[in-house]
């Protein structure tokens, strides 16, 4: 279905060679999965992501994993990275029977018993691109066969006799930041997963991912700020910034950590799919809101209107350097996205104890500005 289309492979487009470029994307690869600075290793006949910051495995570090793999052609790894996940993360029984323990501590231990929806998108469509890239296999490595049974679980928990929850709010089908949560998080709607699970997913379940494609592109046109083009970290289901304290405290309805990933999504989504709901223009705006930061070589913690909020500076400036690099995809090529670009290119993996969160999203743009960010 996909086997002609094309990739744009936006480091070309600036200037760089293809030589440059695959020499590049091999040393990441070399320094995220191999080197002292790596977030990959492994245990037997497994292999796991290690969130470097909080020293834990989480579904979104692992997922992510599997989803690189996938696209390098990394089967071992990513066989490696899936077991592990099945064996300590899976939870077959209680009311998230189905869903995967959004955190582990490094020896398999649970640290909780809920999941994370983001990790759950993830794990299903690196499955189904590792069922048509490598072919499916036995028990859990049939991968097409357990995509489908993490996307039935997501939408149908709490009917049909299922305990538990579902992770997407099946009155207007905008995922949930957790199941049964009153609140969502504009970086988990990701619009073009869902047009590919709307093919792949069991037939029953593939109109209700149809619907979803068009509220996430709706959702992410209005949770983006119209100027700046920043989503808060969580926010209600009419997009604006989450109000409601969590008994956890801290803010979330700022430009923080998750909203870092908003841009990259909708880049990614216009890349593979050139649907414009009113949401890319975020992308040329946020480039836009924090390039003189950039040029300044200090990013902040700041409102979704693009205010400083006084404190620290950001946890993850590689990241944002990367996401709105990334945004490019969905931009014109101009000065400004050009200057996003190749300094992106020229800036390293992060080293030290924070480089889990922003060496993910730095793996994903280099992929996604290469042209090898691929549906499979």
């Amino acid at each position: 279905m996909f086997s002609n289309k094309t990739y744009r492979n936006v480091f070309k487009e600036v200037g760089y060679s293809d030589e440059a470029i695959l020499k590049r994307l091999e040393e990441i690869k070399q320094e995220y999965f191999y080197s002292d600075d790596r977030v990959y290793f492994t245990t037997e006949d497994m292999g796991y992501i290690v969130d470097t910051g909080n020293n834990d495995a989480r579904t979104e570090g692992m997922s992510y994993g599997m989803m690189i793999c996938v696209q390098m052609n990394m089967k071992e790894e990513f066989d490696r990275i899936w077991k592990w996940a099945k064996k300590y993360m899976y939870m077959s029984e209680g009311k998230n029977e189905g869903y995967f323990a959004w955190s582990c501590a490094l020896d398999g231990t649970k640290n909780a018993y809920g999941p994370a929806p983001d990790g759950e998108e993830y794990f299903a469509l690196a499955l189904f691109f590792a069922s048509h890239r490598w072919g499916d296999g036995e028990g859990i490595f049939n991968y097409s066969q357990e995509a489908r049974n993490i996307l039935s679980a997501m939408i149908h928990k709490g009917s049909n006799g299922r305990d538990g929850e579902p992770m997407f709010n099946n009155d207007n089908h905008q995922i949930l930041f957790v199941p049964g949560s009153r609140f969502t998080d504009p970086s988990y709607f990701l619009p073009h997963f869902y047009e590919l699970f709307s093919k792949w997913a069991n037939e029953e379940d593939r109109a209700f991912f149809e619907t979803a494609v068009k509220v996430s592109r709706e959702y992410l046109a209005i949770s983006c700020h119209p100027e700046t083009g920043f989503s808060p970290e969580y926010s209600e289901f009419d997009g604006s910034p989450m109000s409601e304290p969590l008994p956890w405290g801290g803010r979330h309805d700022w430009f923080y950590s998750d909203a870092y990933r908003t841009v990259a999504n909708i880049g990614l989504d216009y890349e593979w799919f050139k649907t414009d709901e009113g949401q890319i223009k975020a992308c040329t705006n946020i480039q836009k809101a924090l390039i003189d930061d950039h040029r300044k070589g200090t990013f902040h913690i700041y409102e979704i209107d693009g205010r400083v909020v006084e404190g620290d500076d950001a946890l993850h400036p590689v990241a944002i350097l990367a996401t709105c690099a990334e945004a490019t995809l969905a931009t014109k090529l101009d000065d400004l996205s050009k200057e996003w670009v190749k300094d992106f290119f020229e800036t390293p993996l992060r080293k030290g104890e924070r480089r889990y969160y922003d060496n993910c999203l730095y793996f994903f743009a280099f992929l996604a500005l290469s042209g090898n960010y691929r549906i499979w």
